[in-house]
């Protein structure tokens, strides 16, 4: 039971990396990125590349995942994404799930159908026992960077100028503007955040759920069911949220494994017929 408990955690806490970055964007920005879950395939496969053709390790390749997806972000959405900004939401999503299928198509295009996996150092393979319990190294690991970057998130836009400017934006663009802000470069540094994130996500999860061209897509669904038990905008939302789908999808799949798969839906359809908002929806 408590590494049912344990490894759902651990999946909960890549689910939450996945998905932060999009909770941020969405309920900040009132723009549906559904390409969101390419910017996370598109940090596992730089993470591929960099490990297989230069050798890098693991640890080093991971910052690159997410400088790799930041950097693409900020120029797709000065070129592409900046004009969806006031276009209707029906617009927004199919541009964005359109990218998607492009996304998918090159990844196919250049790496293939298989799966991509990568080689873990010695330090991250393996079992630690605690109490008598062996759990995961790499699942520690994962919960260890799932924390660190909610404490970083939290602080950056409770206590920072730039988390004040983001705040400022969200709430009143014209008064911002109005105050000397730069509301697009702000909003601009936030979707580069988020995807950057998406990134990292998708390079820590490789070794869990692997990586290949249809990562896009089927993630996408997990992301945005967290994003909706949590509550956009909201970081704590996404951590809870991305923690209770964790741990009922593996507990699921391991007790009731007649109905695990659609576990996550129940979860979903019951938080949402409590609290339309999510967890925590602020609106």
């Amino acid at each position: 039971m408590v590494i049912v408990l344990f490894d759902g955690f651990a999946f909960g806490m890549l689910l939450f990396v996945l998905s932060v970055g999009l909770s941020v964007t969405l309920g900040m920005m009132n723009f549906i990125n559904l390409a969101h879950g390419a910017f996370g395939m598109l940090g596992g496969y730089v993470t591929v590349l960099v490990m297989r053709q230069f050798g890098l390790p693991f640890i080093l390749a991971l910052p690159v995942a997410f400088l790799a997806a930041a950097l693409a972000s900020i120029v797709i959405e000065r070129t592409l994404f900046r004009r969806l900004y006031r276009a209707g939401e029906l617009n927004q999503v199919l541009f964005t799930i359109g990218m998607v299928f492009v996304a998918t198509a090159a990844a196919t295009y250049f790496f293939g159908t298989v799966q991509q996996p990568i080689r873990l150092p010695a330090w991250l393979r393996g079992t630690v026992e605690i109490g008598g319990i062996r759990f995961g190294t790499y699942r520690l690991f994962l919960i260890a960077i799932a924390l660190a970057i909610t404490a970083l998130l939290v602080f950056g836009i409770e206590r920072t100028r730039l988390g004040a400017q983001i705040r400022a934006a969200v709430d009143n663009q014209r008064v911002a503007q109005g105050l000397g802000l730069n509301v697009e470069q702000i909003f601009g540094i936030t979707f580069a955040l988020g995807s950057g994130l998406a990134g990292l996500g998708g390079a820590l999860a490789i070794e869990i759920v692997g990586l290949d061209p249809s990562f896009a897509f089927h993630y996408l669904v997990y992301v945005l069911i967290v994003v909706s038990v949590g509550g956009l905008g909201s970081i704590t939302g996404s951590f809870v949220g991305a923690a209770l789908l964790g741990i009922g999808d593996v507990a699921g799949k391991y007790f009731v494994p007649e109905i695990g798969s659609f576990l996550i839906y129940l979860i979903l359809v019951a938080v949402l017929l409590w609290r339309p908002l999510g967890l925590f929806g602020r609106r």
